[in-house]
Protein backbone atom coordinates (compact mmCIF):
# COMPACT_ATOMS: atom_id res chain seq x y z
CA UNK A 1 0.00 0.00 0.00
CA UNK A 2 1.35 3.60 -0.95
CA UNK A 3 1.52 6.62 2.41
CA UNK A 4 -0.92 8.65 3.21
CA UNK A 5 -0.96 12.18 0.24
CA UNK A 6 -2.63 14.88 0.46
CA UNK A 7 -3.92 16.23 -2.81
CA UNK A 8 -5.83 19.36 -4.01
CA UNK A 9 -9.07 19.99 -5.71
CA UNK A 10 -7.88 20.94 -9.48
CA UNK A 11 -8.81 24.18 -10.33
CA UNK A 12 -10.41 22.88 -13.81
CA UNK A 13 -12.30 20.04 -11.71
CA UNK A 14 -15.98 21.66 -10.51
CA UNK A 15 -17.54 21.16 -7.12
CA UNK A 16 -18.72 17.82 -6.48
CA UNK A 17 -19.31 15.00 -4.25
CA UNK A 18 -16.21 13.79 -2.41
CA UNK A 19 -17.21 10.21 -3.62
CA UNK A 20 -17.36 11.41 -7.15
CA UNK A 21 -14.12 12.93 -6.86
CA UNK A 22 -12.28 9.74 -4.81
CA UNK A 23 -13.58 7.32 -7.62
CA UNK A 24 -12.36 9.46 -10.41
CA UNK A 25 -8.78 9.48 -9.03
CA UNK A 26 -8.76 6.00 -7.71
CA UNK A 27 -11.24 4.22 -9.93
CA UNK A 28 -10.37 0.67 -8.24
CA UNK A 29 -11.15 1.41 -4.35
CA UNK A 30 -15.10 0.56 -3.96
CA UNK A 31 -17.79 3.22 -2.86
CA UNK A 32 -18.09 0.89 0.24
CA UNK A 33 -14.75 1.01 1.23
CA UNK A 34 -14.77 5.22 0.96
CA UNK A 35 -18.06 5.34 2.99
CA UNK A 36 -16.08 3.31 5.65
CA UNK A 37 -12.59 5.56 5.37
CA UNK A 38 -14.76 8.58 6.06
CA UNK A 39 -16.68 7.25 8.78
CA UNK A 40 -13.16 6.37 10.39
CA UNK A 41 -11.87 9.76 9.61
CA UNK A 42 -9.27 8.26 7.40
CA UNK A 43 -10.22 10.37 4.80
CA UNK A 44 -10.28 14.59 5.58
CA UNK A 45 -11.09 17.30 3.30
CA UNK A 46 -8.56 20.61 4.74
CA UNK A 47 -8.29 18.69 8.15
CA UNK A 48 -11.70 18.19 8.98
CA UNK A 49 -13.88 14.94 9.19
CA UNK A 50 -16.24 14.55 6.13
CA UNK A 51 -19.00 12.29 4.63
CA UNK A 52 -18.69 10.60 1.62
CA UNK A 53 -21.65 12.80 0.47
CA UNK A 54 -19.59 16.18 1.24
CA UNK A 55 -19.36 18.58 -1.75
CA UNK A 56 -15.74 19.93 -2.23
CA UNK A 57 -14.33 22.39 -4.50
CA UNK A 58 -11.32 23.85 -6.61
CA UNK A 59 -8.62 24.68 -3.62
CA UNK A 60 -9.49 22.08 -0.86
CA UNK A 61 -6.97 19.90 0.00
CA UNK A 62 -8.11 15.92 0.76
CA UNK A 63 -6.35 13.47 2.51
CA UNK A 64 -6.07 10.25 1.16
CA UNK A 65 -5.37 7.31 2.96
CA UNK A 66 -2.84 4.37 2.36
CA UNK A 67 -5.02 2.72 -0.43
CA UNK A 68 -4.15 -0.72 -2.09
CA UNK A 69 -2.06 -0.46 -5.65
CA UNK A 70 -4.84 -0.24 -8.29
CA UNK A 71 -3.61 -3.25 -9.83
CA UNK A 72 -4.36 -5.39 -7.04
CA UNK A 73 -5.97 -8.53 -7.82
CA UNK A 74 -9.35 -7.43 -6.78
CA UNK A 75 -11.84 -10.13 -4.72
CA UNK A 76 -14.08 -12.36 -6.63
CA UNK A 77 -17.36 -11.00 -7.30
CA UNK A 78 -20.07 -11.74 -5.40
CA UNK A 79 -23.85 -12.85 -6.31
CA UNK A 80 -26.28 -10.22 -5.46
CA UNK A 81 -28.96 -11.94 -2.60
CA UNK A 82 -32.33 -11.71 -3.94
CA UNK A 83 -33.28 -8.92 -1.64
CA UNK A 84 -30.69 -7.01 -3.33
CA UNK A 85 -31.90 -8.11 -7.11
CA UNK A 86 -35.26 -7.37 -5.94
CA UNK A 87 -34.16 -3.95 -4.86
CA UNK A 88 -32.56 -3.44 -7.94
CA UNK A 89 -34.92 -4.16 -9.96
CA UNK A 90 -37.56 -2.01 -8.63
CA UNK A 91 -35.89 1.44 -8.44
CA UNK A 92 -35.17 0.06 -12.71
CA UNK A 93 -38.92 0.25 -12.45
CA UNK A 94 -39.19 3.40 -10.31
CA UNK A 95 -37.60 5.51 -13.32
CA UNK A 96 -39.99 7.84 -14.82
CA UNK A 97 -37.77 9.85 -17.36
CA UNK A 98 -34.12 9.25 -18.82
CA UNK A 99 -32.07 10.84 -21.41
CA UNK A 100 -28.24 11.01 -22.01
CA UNK A 101 -27.94 13.92 -19.00
CA UNK A 102 -30.46 12.96 -16.00
CA UNK A 103 -32.16 10.68 -14.86
CA UNK A 104 -36.23 10.94 -12.36
CA UNK A 105 -37.14 8.59 -10.57
CA UNK A 106 -40.80 8.27 -8.25
CA UNK A 107 -38.42 6.82 -4.96
CA UNK A 108 -40.73 4.13 -2.87
CA UNK A 109 -41.04 4.90 0.95
CA UNK A 110 -38.79 3.18 3.09
CA UNK A 111 -35.65 3.57 1.00
CA UNK A 112 -33.11 5.61 2.09
CA UNK A 113 -30.74 7.97 -0.32
CA UNK A 114 -27.86 6.97 1.33
CA UNK A 115 -26.46 4.60 3.47
CA UNK A 116 -26.07 4.36 7.61
CA UNK A 117 -25.62 2.34 10.42
CA UNK A 118 -27.24 -0.88 9.82
CA UNK A 119 -28.99 0.47 6.22
CA UNK A 120 -27.32 -1.88 3.51
CA UNK A 121 -30.11 -1.37 1.26
CA UNK A 122 -30.23 2.36 0.01
CA UNK A 123 -30.35 4.31 -3.41
CA UNK A 124 -26.76 5.08 -3.12
CA UNK A 125 -25.53 1.31 -3.26
CA UNK A 126 -28.40 0.37 -6.48
CA UNK A 127 -27.07 3.48 -8.61
CA UNK A 128 -24.97 0.75 -10.92
CA UNK A 129 -28.95 -0.99 -11.60
CA UNK A 130 -29.49 2.56 -12.99
CA UNK A 131 -26.58 3.00 -15.68
CA UNK A 132 -28.25 2.21 -18.48
CA UNK A 133 -25.19 1.58 -20.84
CA UNK A 134 -23.04 3.94 -18.77
CA UNK A 135 -19.42 2.94 -17.53
CA UNK A 136 -19.97 5.42 -14.61
CA UNK A 137 -22.97 5.64 -11.84
CA UNK A 138 -25.30 8.41 -12.17
CA UNK A 139 -24.78 11.03 -9.51
CA UNK A 140 -27.14 11.98 -6.37
CA UNK A 141 -28.56 15.78 -6.46
CA UNK A 142 -30.34 16.17 -3.69
CA UNK A 143 -32.13 13.46 -0.62
CA UNK A 144 -35.28 12.72 0.26
CA UNK A 145 -36.16 11.70 4.04
CA UNK A 146 -36.20 7.57 3.90
CA UNK A 147 -39.50 7.21 4.92
CA UNK A 148 -40.49 10.48 2.24
CA UNK A 149 -41.54 9.46 -1.35
CA UNK A 150 -41.45 10.68 -4.86
CA UNK A 151 -39.34 12.68 -7.18
CA UNK A 152 -35.76 12.33 -7.04
CA UNK A 153 -33.33 13.60 -10.09
CA UNK A 154 -30.13 12.09 -10.94
CA UNK A 155 -27.44 13.51 -12.84
CA UNK A 156 -25.72 11.31 -15.62
CA UNK A 157 -22.75 12.97 -16.63
CA UNK A 158 -20.39 15.48 -14.63
CA UNK A 159 -21.49 18.89 -16.58
CA UNK A 160 -25.10 17.97 -15.95
CA UNK A 161 -24.64 16.74 -11.97
CA UNK A 162 -22.60 20.44 -12.04
CA UNK A 163 -25.21 22.59 -13.35
CA UNK A 164 -28.04 20.78 -11.75
CA UNK A 165 -26.14 21.38 -8.18
CA UNK A 166 -26.19 24.76 -9.33
CA UNK A 167 -29.77 25.01 -9.85
CA UNK A 168 -30.63 23.16 -6.35
CA UNK A 169 -28.34 25.53 -4.64
CA UNK A 170 -29.56 28.74 -5.91
CA UNK A 171 -33.97 27.47 -5.58
CA UNK A 172 -34.32 27.46 -9.37
CA UNK A 173 -35.60 24.18 -8.45
CA UNK A 174 -39.74 24.06 -7.92
CA UNK A 175 -40.62 21.41 -5.78
CA UNK A 176 -44.43 20.56 -4.24
CA UNK A 177 -44.65 17.89 -1.79
CA UNK A 178 -48.10 16.31 -0.94
CA UNK A 179 -48.67 15.51 3.05
CA UNK A 180 -51.87 14.13 4.75
CA UNK A 181 -51.77 15.88 8.34
CA UNK A 182 -53.62 16.17 11.58
CA UNK A 183 -55.87 18.74 12.06
CA UNK A 184 -56.33 21.51 9.59
CA UNK A 185 -53.88 24.49 9.65
CA UNK A 186 -54.99 28.07 10.07
CA UNK A 187 -54.80 29.79 8.19
CA UNK A 188 -55.31 27.56 5.19
CA UNK A 189 -52.17 29.14 3.53
CA UNK A 190 -49.08 30.57 4.32
CA UNK A 191 -45.68 30.50 4.88
CA UNK A 192 -43.64 28.91 7.75
CA UNK A 193 -40.44 30.61 8.54
CA UNK A 194 -38.97 28.87 12.01
CA UNK A 195 -35.63 28.03 11.80
CA UNK A 196 -33.85 25.02 12.70
CA UNK A 197 -31.37 23.41 14.59
CA UNK A 198 -30.23 19.47 14.75
CA UNK A 199 -29.80 17.38 17.86
CA UNK A 200 -29.12 13.62 18.06
CA UNK A 201 -26.59 11.52 16.72
CA UNK A 202 -26.28 9.64 13.80
CA UNK A 203 -29.44 7.28 13.35
CA UNK A 204 -31.39 9.57 15.66
CA UNK A 205 -30.88 13.30 14.20
CA UNK A 206 -33.80 15.55 14.59
CA UNK A 207 -34.54 19.14 14.59
CA UNK A 208 -35.84 21.54 16.78
CA UNK A 209 -37.59 24.85 15.30
CA UNK A 210 -36.83 27.97 16.63
CA UNK A 211 -38.71 31.38 16.56
CA UNK A 212 -37.73 33.41 12.98
CA UNK A 213 -36.15 36.19 15.43
CA UNK A 214 -33.96 33.88 17.77
CA UNK A 215 -31.82 31.84 14.78
CA UNK A 216 -29.18 34.41 14.19
CA UNK A 217 -28.29 34.09 18.10
CA UNK A 218 -29.02 30.29 18.54
CA UNK A 219 -25.82 28.21 17.85
CA UNK A 220 -26.20 25.63 14.97
CA UNK A 221 -29.72 27.48 13.92
CA UNK A 222 -30.34 27.42 10.63
CA UNK A 223 -32.92 29.89 8.61
CA UNK A 224 -35.88 27.15 7.11
CA UNK A 225 -38.83 28.60 4.94
CA UNK A 226 -41.88 26.78 3.56
CA UNK A 227 -45.16 27.58 1.84
CA UNK A 228 -47.90 25.63 2.34
CA UNK A 229 -51.70 25.16 1.15
CA UNK A 230 -54.83 23.60 2.24
CA UNK A 231 -56.21 21.90 -0.77
CA UNK A 232 -58.50 19.39 0.95
CA UNK A 233 -59.89 18.93 4.07
CA UNK A 234 -61.89 15.58 6.13
CA UNK A 235 -63.80 18.84 8.68
CA UNK A 236 -61.27 19.56 11.26
CA UNK A 237 -59.06 16.44 12.24
CA UNK A 238 -57.20 15.70 8.77
CA UNK A 239 -56.10 17.88 6.22
CA UNK A 240 -54.42 17.37 2.56
CA UNK A 241 -51.65 19.72 1.77
CA UNK A 242 -49.69 20.93 -0.95
CA UNK A 243 -46.06 22.35 1.06
CA UNK A 244 -43.51 24.38 -1.05
CA UNK A 245 -39.93 24.40 0.76
CA UNK A 246 -37.82 27.17 -0.21
CA UNK A 247 -35.11 26.15 2.12
CA UNK A 248 -33.85 22.42 1.92
CA UNK A 249 -32.99 21.46 5.52
CA UNK A 250 -33.11 17.91 7.17
CA UNK A 251 -36.51 17.21 8.39
CA UNK A 252 -38.11 21.09 7.25
CA UNK A 253 -41.37 19.88 5.91
CA UNK A 254 -42.13 17.82 9.25
CA UNK A 255 -40.83 19.92 11.84
CA UNK A 256 -42.55 23.08 10.20
CA UNK A 257 -45.74 21.41 10.05
CA UNK A 258 -45.37 19.80 13.46
CA UNK A 259 -44.82 23.75 14.97
CA UNK A 260 -48.21 24.41 13.23
CA UNK A 261 -49.89 21.91 15.63
CA UNK A 262 -50.60 20.00 12.69
CA UNK A 263 -48.14 17.11 12.20
CA UNK A 264 -47.58 15.03 8.96
CA UNK A 265 -49.58 11.64 9.86
CA UNK A 266 -47.64 8.57 10.34
CA UNK A 267 -44.62 10.63 11.46
CA UNK A 268 -43.67 8.92 14.80
CA UNK A 269 -40.81 11.39 15.11
CA UNK A 270 -42.35 14.88 14.94
CA UNK A 271 -46.20 13.57 15.32
CA UNK A 272 -46.57 13.22 19.43
CA UNK A 273 -48.69 10.82 21.26
CA UNK A 274 -51.21 11.22 19.12
CA UNK A 275 -49.62 9.81 16.18
CA UNK A 276 -48.45 6.92 17.56
CA UNK A 277 -51.79 4.76 17.16
CA UNK A 278 -53.57 6.02 13.86
CA UNK A 279 -55.77 2.96 14.02
CA UNK A 280 -57.59 4.98 17.13
CA UNK A 281 -58.49 8.70 18.09
CA UNK A 282 -58.90 10.53 14.83
CA UNK A 283 -57.81 7.81 12.92
CA UNK A 284 -60.42 5.39 13.76
CA UNK A 285 -62.86 8.53 13.49
CA UNK A 286 -62.80 9.26 9.56
CA UNK A 287 -64.12 5.43 8.73
CA UNK A 288 -61.20 3.48 9.20
CA UNK A 289 -57.72 3.24 10.37
CA UNK A 290 -55.21 4.76 8.07
CA UNK A 291 -51.11 3.91 6.96
CA UNK A 292 -48.81 3.92 10.23
CA UNK A 293 -46.68 5.11 7.25
CA UNK A 294 -44.98 8.75 6.43
CA UNK A 295 -47.61 10.58 4.55
CA UNK A 296 -45.04 13.03 2.19
CA UNK A 297 -44.39 12.38 -0.99
CA UNK A 298 -42.74 14.87 -3.41
CA UNK A 299 -45.11 14.97 -6.08
CA UNK A 300 -44.01 17.17 -8.20
CA UNK A 301 -40.49 18.67 -9.77
CA UNK A 302 -39.55 21.64 -12.28
CA UNK A 303 -36.37 22.71 -13.23
CA UNK A 304 -34.70 23.70 -16.73
CA UNK A 305 -32.98 21.10 -18.31
CA UNK A 306 -29.00 21.00 -17.51
CA UNK A 307 -28.33 20.87 -20.96
CA UNK A 308 -30.85 22.27 -23.40
CA UNK A 309 -32.27 24.97 -20.73
CA UNK A 310 -35.62 23.01 -21.95
CA UNK A 311 -38.45 23.66 -18.93
CA UNK A 312 -39.17 19.91 -17.79
CA UNK A 313 -42.20 19.01 -15.10
CA UNK A 314 -42.24 15.90 -13.48
CA UNK A 315 -45.72 14.88 -11.19
CA UNK A 316 -45.51 11.69 -9.32
CA UNK A 317 -48.19 9.11 -7.95
CA UNK A 318 -48.96 9.04 -4.30
CA UNK A 319 -47.38 5.89 -2.99
CA UNK A 320 -49.74 3.08 -2.16
CA UNK A 321 -50.36 3.73 1.43
CA UNK A 322 -51.37 7.29 0.66
CA UNK A 323 -53.55 6.58 -2.26
CA UNK A 324 -55.68 4.21 0.31
CA UNK A 325 -55.91 7.65 2.04
CA UNK A 326 -57.28 9.72 -0.51
CA UNK A 327 -59.60 7.26 -1.77
CA UNK A 328 -60.80 7.13 1.78
CA UNK A 329 -61.14 10.78 2.24
CA UNK A 330 -62.53 11.02 -1.50
CA UNK A 331 -60.21 13.19 -2.40
CA UNK A 332 -58.61 13.63 -5.58
CA UNK A 333 -55.22 12.28 -6.45
CA UNK A 334 -53.68 14.68 -8.97
CA UNK A 335 -51.84 17.13 -7.42
CA UNK A 336 -53.71 21.19 -8.30
CA UNK A 337 -51.84 23.00 -11.23
CA UNK A 338 -51.07 25.95 -9.18
CA UNK A 339 -51.47 25.69 -4.83
CA UNK A 340 -48.94 28.60 -4.86
CA UNK A 341 -48.08 32.06 -6.32
CA UNK A 342 -45.34 31.45 -8.79
CA UNK A 343 -41.77 30.61 -7.58
CA UNK A 344 -39.70 33.49 -5.55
Amino acid sequence: MSGVEHRVVGSDEPEQRLDRWFRKHFPHVAQGRIERMCRKGEIRVDGGRVKAATRITPGQVVRVPPLPPADATPPPPETLPAPDRDAAREIRDAVLFQDDDIIVLNKPPGLAVQGGTRQRTHLGALLPALRFGRVDDPRLIHRLDKDTSGLLVLARTAVAASKLGALFRSRDVERIYLAAVAGRPEPQAGTIRYGLVKSGGAGHERVHTIHPDEVAVTEGARAAITDYSVIEQAGTRLAAVALRPITGRTHQLRAHMAALGCPIAGDGKYGGRGQENLGEGWGAGLGGALSRKLHLHAARLQFNHPRTGRPMRFDAPLPEHMLRTWELMGWPVELPAGPFPPPR
